[in-house]
């Protein structure tokens, strides 16, 4: 059988990163965007190589057409609405974007009467701030989320788990650790102070770094391998859930080093200052975020290649292109 691959939220990070993994391979891939609601930067290079349909998974009609066009034999679903802070603002619309568009997905899937592989990717932020006895987190950790997100994230997950459990879909929830790397949005902390950092380099800025919390830690991968776990966990996983993250202990820190790390990595010939501005400091934190992938390695052989140096390096190459180019 052919396989035809179904990226929902291709347009994003994640989504445009799985796009470029599956076309090395010679796959047909599909890609799902909203309208013209979609920026297009992150899949310029891919345009000509992806059928692209416009579709808004909030829309049930519109995703059970194209499920049934295209009958894919692998979905990857990416489409979410993921920052933190916003979720605060516009609670319920995360929850028709993050929960109803999975549900969405999943009835045109079952309405169709096909069988592809699904994988739903789901946040870690899900279990919030977990207790000292309770770390490193495991699949079975228990659920305390502390926003708006994670709370549409758990829904998110847990719909997929009673279509599998109902209706026998083949669906693998990966709950992911920090994912980082190039075309990652600069509202989220990594690429936002290695923007900052780009910004200053090119005398745009001040030599001013700010940044909210910055003690939380944190377990950093690369998107690179992350692409690379996901496509295994389709070829290898049961219909169960998965933490994914890096086991390198150098993979593992907090903001605050990130910070100093980026500083350091500066071509800026004067000083940098780094300041905490008290209005971007969330309204919760998760403090700690470390897990234990050993499920997920068991049952893919995987594991992460690219080191946090790699990370910061390719984020700040991006940012640094992105300013020389003034993409915004």
């Amino acid at each position: 059988m052919e396989e035809k691959v179904l990226i929902t939220g291709i347009t994003g990070f994640t989504g445009s990163h799985m796009a470029d993994y599956i076309l090395s391979k010679g796959i047909k891939v599909y890609g799902l965007k909203r309208w013209n609601l979609s920026r297009l930067r992150n899949i310029a290079h891919i345009l000509s190589e992806v059928e692209f349909f416009d579709c808004d998974l909030t829309d049930p009609i519109g995703i059970s057409n194209i499920i049934e066009k295209i009958k894919p034999t692998k979905i990857f679903h990416f489409a979410a609405e993921s920052g933190l802070g916003p979720s605060w603002t516009h609670p319920s619309h995360y929850m028709d974007v993050n929960y109803k568009g999975t549900l969405n997905l999943l009835e045109a899937v079952r309405k169709a009467n096909i069988t592809p592989k699904i994988l739903i990717s789901s946040s870690v932020a899900m279990y919030g701030d977990i207790p000292k006895e309770h770390l490193p987190m495991r699949e079975e950790t228990p659920l305390n989320p502390l926003n708006p997100y994670a709370v549409s994230k758990i829904a998110q997950d847990y719909i997929g788990y009673v279509y599998h459990k109902t209706y026998g879909l083949h669906i693998v929830r990966t709950r992911a650790f920090n994912i980082e790397g190039p075309r990652r949005d600069n509202i989220f902390g990594l690429p936002w102070y290695a923007y900052q950092i780009a910004l200053i380099e090119a005398g745009k800025q001040k030599s001013i770094l700010e940044s909210g919390y910055v003690l939380a830690k944190r377990n950093f991968i690369h998107v690179k391998d992350i692409v690379n776990a996901y496509w295994l966990a389709l070829k290898h996983c049961k219909p169960e859930v998965y933490l994914v993250g890096s086991d390198k202990k150098e993979n593992i820190g907090t903001f605050d080093e990130v910070i100093k790390s980026l500083i350091k990595k500066s071509t800026f010939k004067g000083e940098i200052e780094h300041k905490v501005i008290e209005k971007f400091i969330r309204v919760t934190n998760e403090t700690v975020v470390i897990g234990d992938c050993r499920k997920f390695y068991a049952a893919t052989g995987w594991k992460p290649k690219l080191s946090f140096e790699d990370i910061i390096d390719d984020v700040l190459v991006y940012w640094r292109n992105f300013v020389k180019k003034d993409l915004y």
